[in-house]
């Protein structure tokens, strides 16, 4: 059996900021601008196409809507999408792993060409 595709980069800053509270769209696209100090910042499309490719994966639930306007859905994520989320986390971990090891973070030592086996 093969893994699933791993989540785009916009979907899984969506699953990481709606790894804490539920949101609705708007509040999740202020959060991913406030998480990632304004380096990341998700238009209406990307976001709520993201949203809907989260929602039929089983990754997130409309959970009703907001208090102060109905027309505002709230999403939360689900079991299987916190799962998704740990999962990302730990494949992007194990990347930066691999590129620490070659030296490739500014403050990181660059490995001696000599310490390298064929």
């Amino acid at each position: 059996m093969t893994s699933p595709e791993p989540p785009t980069p916009a979907v899984f800053v969506l699953l990481v900021a709606l790894s804490r509270v539920p949101r609705h769209g708007y509040g999740l696209g202020q959060e991913v601008q406030r998480m990632t100090d304004g380096r990341v910042r998700l238009g209406a499309g990307t976001l709520y196409r993201s949203l809907q490719r989260m929602r039929v994966a089983g990754w997130v639930e409309e959970s009703g809507s907001d208090t102060d306007d109905e027309r505002r859905r709230v999403y939360s994520l689900t079991p299987a999408g916190r799962s998704a989320a740990r999962a990302e986390t730990r494949r992007l971990a194990d990347l930066v792993a691999l590129a620490t090891e070659a030296g490739l973070l500014e403050d990181a030592p660059t490995p001696r060409e000599d310490e390298h086996t064929p």
